[in-house]
């Protein structure tokens, strides 16, 4: 198959984030299909963005065709972030015909982070006359509207509305990563039929020779680990969306628990804010290190005791969640407290751990206590619980063979391009 991957974030191994479709891309490949990947010059999510100076340049990364659109920066999600969507979509659009002529895919998988994307994709597989497949992370205009606060109303949102509509009357299928969706996709006028669950997962090799961790790190975490502290661990953005301002007030509640000590690892807009709070607190029971690579993260969790995963409460969590950080958690082998609520439970399903209302400091504290007061033993049971879940479940290796099994069932199915 030639499978053209379109996602404005998309990144690599060399370029950071958005590795699900670099993952995937890359097992496309090694499986023996073509694969081009279409992607915005600038994102933010990248640790590196490509240094491009024509409109359109060409790169190949281990056996993967990137096609770089060039778009402009922008620095956060307002008015700029904006104008770089239409710019790339426009950029995408004009280009269209060239793109299926060069390319001639079988099939157009469209995951930007908005359906604005897919107008263009569509484009190209109905001059390609290939399948056309929207692939889910976030429910746009949802979103924005739950999450931002946004009016039904307002202009920006009703553009995005009437290109989720466009989208699920015209794909041929729907690659969703939030498994209880499909009722609402249905009501915007998906077909029975066409949704598929393909959540995130974990990459094996990453987990056989990792990274080591920075030389600061590893000097600290020794340090807590010869005075036989009991670690709670966090690694992630430090943001209002992850909770992480919840562990501050855990940690002030076990301030007498001499044994208990948090580590939290990353950076975010709330970083410098928690530290302040934290000082002023007089909390010398968590410490805050700068971020690391992905490759060095199972290095930090594997010196965890027990592992932090919290969202804030938000009505859109309902659809259901498949965030990297809990399967990365989940192959450490090491328990996990998940303070969310969401369709779907992870956790609970792997019994790898204790499920707790999400922005409840006495619920966290109360499961980190009991997980402390457990054997070793035990909680090595919870630990392995997940890593076999992880291992049966979301390898890469096995969710590329259920992909290609999906795109080799559209293709063959006979659907007419819409």
């Amino acid at each position: 198959m030639r499978i053209l991957y379109e996602q404005d974030l998309a990144g690599s191994k060399y370029h950071g984030m958005a590795f699900r479709i670099y993952q995937f891309s890359k097992e496309f490949v090694d499986n023996g299909h073509e694969v081009m990947v279409v992607a915005a010059s600038y994102s933010h999510a990248r640790k590196v963005n490509p240094n491009i100076k024509a409109s359109i340049t060409n790169e190949f990364i281990d056996g993967i065709h990137y096609k770089w659109i060039k778009t402009p920066r922008y620095s956060n999600n307002g008015i700029s972030r904006v104008f770089h969507m239409l710019v790339y979509n426009w950029r995408l659009w004009k280009n269209a015909s060239k793109i299926a002529e060069e390319f001639n895919p079988d099939i157009v998988i469209s995951s930007g982070v908005t359906p604005l994307d897919f107008r263009a994709c569509h484009e190209i597989a109905k001059k390609a006359k290939a399948k056309i497949v929207y692939e889910v992370g976030d429910l746009w205009p949802l979103t924005p509207i739950e999450l931002g606060g946004y009016s039904p109303k307002h202009p920006f949102i009703q553009i995005m509305q009437k290109a989720e509509d466009y989208v699920y009357k015209h794909t041929d299928i729907v690659i969703s990563k939030l498994p209880c969706a499909e009722e609402y996709m249905n009501s915007r006028g998906l077909a029975k039929k066409k949704f598929y669950y393909l959540p995130n997962g974990i990459i094996e090799s990453d987990w056989e020779s990792p990274s080591p961790l920075p030389e600061i790190h590893l000097k600290i975490l020794n340090h807590l680990k010869n005075e036989r502290k009991f670690l709670i661990g966090y690694a992630g953005s430090h943001s209002l969306a992850n909770s992480v301002s919840t562990l501050l007030d855990v940690a002030s509640g076990l301030i007498n628990r001499p044994n208990l000590h948090f580590v939290l690892v990353g950076n975010g807009p709330l970083k410098s804010d928690l530290i302040l709070k934290a000082k002023k607190r007089g909390l010398n029971n968590i410490t805050f290190l700068d971020s690391i690579s992905k490759t060095s993260i199972p290095s930090f969790l594997n010196l965890m005791d027990v592992l932090y995963i919290g969202f804030k409460k938000q009505s859109l969590y309902r659809f259901g969640i498949s965030p990297n950080k809990i399967f990365d958690y989940m192959m450490s082998a090491k328990p996990i407290i998940q303070a969310i609520e969401a369709g779907n439970n992870l956790v609970k399903d792997a019994q790898c751990g204790f499920s707790v209302e999400p922005e409840s400091v006495n619920s966290i504290t109360e499961a980190i206590i009991a997980l402390e007061s457990i054997t070793e033993e035990e909680r090595q049971i919870m630990g392995k619980n997940g890593k076999d879940y992880v291992l049966k479940y979301h390898s890469y290796s096995i969710l590329t063979k259920r992909f290609l099994e999906i795109l080799k069932k559209t293709i063959n199915h006979g659907f007419e391009l819409c």
